[in-house]
């Protein structure tokens, strides 16, 4: 998914106010070194109902670093608890030349607007334009964004504030993927492999295959539904009875996002479409004005994107018998589809998932909240349609694979334990936009089939993408983890995706060794560890597990 990926720079587009609020969400009130300033806040006066109390800024940050409280603030010691401490250790780093621009468009949204009335709430006696002058002067630090260094930079010498609503602020700010954070070391340490003996293989399926690839672009036109749906096709000498592979793009993406592995599954003699999916890429996105998130992203298009998978291989299948390049290419009745983000939604709705838009529509009633995801707020754009439950499945999906999916609440607590075909679920621990936790450690669970998760210690939504896509030059809210330092992870995905779908196919055995925690394990690196897992051990499980349990 890429929506959060809105330029501030010179060449950026107009972006809606639910757009600029997607993006300051991934503004954690987190930590980061306290900016100098004879003119700023030294002390911060904490009103909690009666209680008032006159604390050195420099004692929060010793609190933030050390968890030691300072003299006086005992009595806050229940609400100053490591889950906020967590918090306040965490630091958003943003390009401090985009300060201006971010605040003048944050300001002039409506979303913005009241996102500034919320903190004007934390901190009695504030004005909007002390507010947003705090907010533009913090930003420019070129040590990252926190609560302190807003505090730092308020001006005078003292800034009173609410504990109350301050800790509500900062504990509803993207608790999933702090959470997520938090959890990534415990996932590093228990899905270690277990044997200690270096692993071992004739062959290497990481490594580019022997076939000689071809690429073709073909323009599909479903009248029915007025879309036209391009489609990339990776071809070359293979087995006709090798299963075809579909390729979905994220939210505001396209149909390269993952060019690099189509080339190398069609390398191993897979057959490759990458579908555009024409109402949520990056054109759709990029020339929307709308202030409805709603309309940013269609609720039809949580329908429309698995018809236009389906859609595609009834047109493939067609040319599929016709003489051509592609004549008897073009396995349809075999397919594994291949998903990232919001295409990782569409992966797992055509596999079985069935979506759950009851309890979706509850939670964007009642639990949406300033402090969700990006992708919390994208998924209720599918609360309008009208029906009460979802099936998109296509029996011609014989397996899935969903990178970093968009999944939050979209099927419910139940609607994965339909799935009884063979998913891979790839999760990234620094995810900020689809965090792991809920979006996909979480829905792995419910899965009934084979499965496999495998997990980026330290790794983004973005972590996977093409390293010459588009998106690595891109400035981003977001911080992503891309190019060179995730070319570990990218080499995995590739064999363990290749060894996955080969499981279709009489070569399953030969792949079955690439689809362990051996496997992956050899293919860590100290700066990105990677783990595979067909089951999550009991100390994970119990992490998952509701807190009234």
């Amino acid at each position: 998914m890429t929506y959060m990926q809105f330029q501030l720079g010179k060449h950026s587009r107009k972006v809606s106010w639910r757009q600029r609020l997607l993006s300051l969400l991934t503004l954690a009130l987190g930590w980061g070194v306290a900016i100098p300033s004879t003119l700023a806040a030294e002390t911060v006066t904490i009103r909690l109902g009666p209680f008032q109390q006159s604390v050195a800024i420099a004692d929060l940050e010793k609190f933030a670093k050390t968890g030691k409280l300072p003299s006086g603030l005992e009595v806050l010691s229940s609400m100053l608890t490591p889950e906020v401490r967590g918090l306040l250790t965490k630091r958003l780093e943003v390009n401090p030349a985009f300060a201006d621009k971010f605040v003048d468009e944050l300001v002039r949204s409506p979303g913005g607007r009241e996102f500034i009335s919320s903190i004007g709430g934390v901190i009695p006696g504030s004005t909007a334009e002390s507010i947003k002058a705090t907010l533009n002067f913090a930003l420019r630090q070129a040590n990252g964004f926190n609560a302190l260094s807003f505090l730092r930079a308020y001006p005078g010498e003292n800034i009173t504030v609410d504990a109350t609503k301050a800790v509500s602020l900062a504990v509803y700010f993207n608790p999933n993927n702090l959470q997520s954070q938090a959890f990534g070391l415990l996932l590093e340490r228990d899905l270690a492999a277990e044997t200690s003996i270096p692993f071992k293989a004739a062959f290497d399926p990481a490594a580019l295959g022997s076939q000689a690839v071809q690429q073709q672009t073909i323009i599909l036109n479903d009248r029915q539904r007025n879309r036209t749906i391009p489609v990339d096709i990776y071809s070359s000498q293979g087995n006709a009875e090798n299963p075809l592979v579909v390729l979905s793009h994220g939210f505001g993406g396209n149909r390269r996002f993952l060019s690099y592995l189509a080339r190398h599954l069609a390398s191993y003699g897979l057959t490759v479409a990458a579908v555009e999916h024409p109402g949520s890429n990056a054109n759709a996105v990029g020339t929307s004005d709308t202030q409805n998130l709603a309309q940013l992203l269609k609720a039809s298009e949580f329908i429309d994107r698995p018809k236009d998978v389906s859609f595609t291989l009834n047109e493939l299948a067609k040319l599929n018998t016709q003489p051509g390049q592609l004549q008897g290419k073009l396995n349809t009745e075999k397919v594994t589809v291949i998903g990232h983000s919001l295409g990782g939604y569409t992966a797992l709705a055509l596999v079985g998932g069935e979506v759950d838009l009851e309890e979706l529509r509850k939670f964007c009633k009642d639990s949406l909240n300033i402090g969700e995801a990006p992708g919390d707020w994208l998924q209720c754009a599918a609360a309008s349609l009208p029906e009460r439950k979802l099936r998109l499945q296509d029996q011609r999906i014989k397996s899935a694979i969903a990178l970093n999916p968009l999944v939050g609440n979209l099927f419910g607590k139940k609607g994965l334990t339909q799935v009884s075909k063979p998913v891979l679920i790839l999760t990234g621990t620094e995810d900020a936009l689809t965090p792991a936790l809920k979006h996909q450690i979480e829905p792995f669970t419910q899965l009934r089939g084979e499965k496999y998760l495998l997990t980026a210690i330290g790794g983004t939504h973005l972590s996977i993408s093409d390293p010459i896509y588009p998106t690595s030059a891109a400035t981003s809210i977001v911080k992503e983890r891309i190019g060179e330092e995730t070319k570990s992870l990218r080499q995995l995905t590739q064999g363990v995706s290749l060894a996955f779908i080969k499981q279709l196919t009489p070569e399953a055995k030969i792949y079955q060794p690439f689809l362990t925690p051996a496997y992956a394990q050899s293919q860590s690196t100290a700066q990105l560890p990677l783990r595979l897992v067909s089951e999550l051990p009991a100390s994970i499980k119990r992490w998952l597990e509701p807190v009234d349990k």
